[in-house]
């Protein structure tokens, strides 16, 4: 009989305290965003989507290296001797045509390793949060400067070079070895003297 009273007093007072609660949130203002037209300000080292400024970019590879989830791809192509592709705002000289940098940030753990690294600083997180999308695709993005026509014809230039460069190698080692380049002056043998000649 005892416990079936304190049962329904443990309900009353637990009853009170569920509605004291209620009380306490209908008397305090609204705080309910209107979400998308309104949204929250973040805080300055938030870690949102990865933006590259590519014409900062030097193409050193090191935020791909860094990258824990390796979800950051580079393509370059060396310049010409005679190309001059400027300095990047830090200074440092631009020596790589950067034809290819792309950010699948649905394998990002935003980590942010790869803007610690940055020697430009080119590469940073946005405070942009947002990356719902219609299709995987769009979850990569694309940086490079270049359209795919103009890296096609970058990389197939660069290809070019390197070939002639091996074959250029291939005919100086053949040269080398072309008989009667190596004939070597005979020598005496240790401890005897050349004959003596009148």
């Amino acid at each position: 009989m005892l416990s079936y009273f304190s049962n329904i007093y443990r309900g009353l007072v637990t009853i009170a305290i569920g509605m004291a609660q209620t009380w306490k949130a209908l008397m305090r203002p609204s705080i309910t965003l209107q979400y998308p037209t309104v949204k929250w300000q973040l805080p300055t080292n938030a870690r949102g989507i990865l933006f590259n400024n590519v014409d900062d970019c030097i193409g050193c590879y090191k935020c791909a290296r860094v990258c824990p989830v390796q979800c950051i791809y580079i393509d370059t192509v060396k310049a010409a001797p005679e190309e001059d592709l400027g300095k990047a705002s830090m200074g440092n000289p631009i020596r790589q045509h950067v034809v290819r940098f792309d950010i699948d940030m649905f394998k990002c753990c935003y980590c942010d390793f790869c803007t610690v690294v940055c020697p430009t600083e080119c590469l940073y997180m946005t405070d942009e949060y947002e990356n719902a999308v219609y299709s995987r695709e769009n979850g990569i993005y694309h940086f490079a400067k270049y359209s795919p026509e103009e890296a096609r014809a970058l990389i197939e230039r660069e290809q070019r070079e390197e070939m002639e460069k091996a074959k250029a190698k291939e005919a100086a080692l053949a040269a080398k070895k072309a008989p009667g380049k190596d004939k070597k002056e005979r020598r005496p043998e240790r401890g005897k003297q050349p004959a003596a000649t009148d």
